[in-house]
């Protein structure tokens, strides 16, 4: 029996369930579980489906959106994991729990991979069989961040992946970019948004003598770091911490949140809407 993801997104009404678990028995196919939310504000209704048989899922699909209402965002796939490309720049600790994490198969996903405007992380991406694609940057004025860009997307079309992680990649994507890959980019943010936001986090929360420092996990969009998120944590800081300590239990943190958060993505447990998500954990 092959395993299927049922997500659909449509304006609420009475009966949904009753009309969607019916095709799928209809079909033949049996469903594990499924989880439902109806956002009061704009009455709209989420759910997420796990069934298993043999139909082609684009019958379903097709039999779905004759008795949603119009409109309806219905997708169904197989179960399975997630292929990726991660973008970084020097910092090690994001990228290196998540070579570790698919070396023994801890995410559902592949790295096919890595892009970097530094060659210094090649050695050890190598070290796990993973392509290292080095594309400098000179500068950060628009001309130079779209030729760099281009450049990536170059190294992009060569891949067929679902997700593009921004794994501690220190530049600040264009809006062609962002809007290209739309629902595709995931960054890690060395803050608990949308506290701290920009360079230098952990000195700022040194200065301010915060009690929490944090890590948040976000689809990327034009807004620099405000993007949906997807899952956030904190751990406890004190006076006694120097900048220092309070950055390396940071990185703790970041990648943490950022492993997470993955999980999530990739088990398609999460849903956009609009500048939040609805997440079925």
């Amino acid at each position: 029996m092959t395993n299927y993801i049922l997500s659909i997104i449509c304006p609420d009404q009475k009966g949904l369930v009753h009309k969607i678990t019916g095709v799928l028995y209809e079909s033949d196919t049996n469903v594990d579980r499924t989880d439902e939310y109806v956002e009061p504000e704009t009455s709209t209704f989420f759910m997420r489906a796990v069934y298993s048989g043999e139909v082609n899922p684009t019958i379903i699909s097709e039999k779905l959106r004759s008795i949603l209402p119009k409109n309806s965002q219905v997708n169904v796939q197989i179960q399975r994991k997630k292929n990726v490309v991660l973008l970084v720049t020097k910092e090690h600790h994001c990228l290196s729990d998540l070579l570790i994490r698919n070396e023994f198969n801890d995410l559902p996903f592949n790295i096919l991979a890595v892009i970097s405007n530094y060659d210094s992380l090649k050695e050890l991406v190598e070290k796990f069989g993973i392509i290292y694609h080095h594309i400098p940057a000179f500068g950060t004025d628009i001309e130079e961040r779209m030729s760099h860009e281009a450049e990536m997307i170059n190294i992009l079309n060569q891949y067929d992946f679902d997700y593009i992680i921004l794994a501690k990649f220190m530049r600040i994507l264009t809006s062609d970019f962002t809007e290209k890959f739309r629902e595709k980019l995931i960054n890690i943010h060395h803050s608990f948004l949308p506290a701290f936001i920009g360079a230098n986090p952990y000195r700022q929360a040194h200065e301010r003598g915060v009690k929490i420092i944090g890590a948040t996990a976000h689809f990327v969009t034009d807004d620099l770091d405000e993007g949906p998120i997807i899952f956030q944590d904190v751990i406890a800081v004190n006076h006694t911490k120097t900048v220092a300590e309070i950055a390396a239990a940071g990185r703790d943190v970041e990648k943490i949140v950022l492993a997470k958060a993955l999980k999530m993505v990739f088990e398609d447990k999460v849903f956009i809407a609009g500048n939040k998500t609805i997440i079925f954990e």
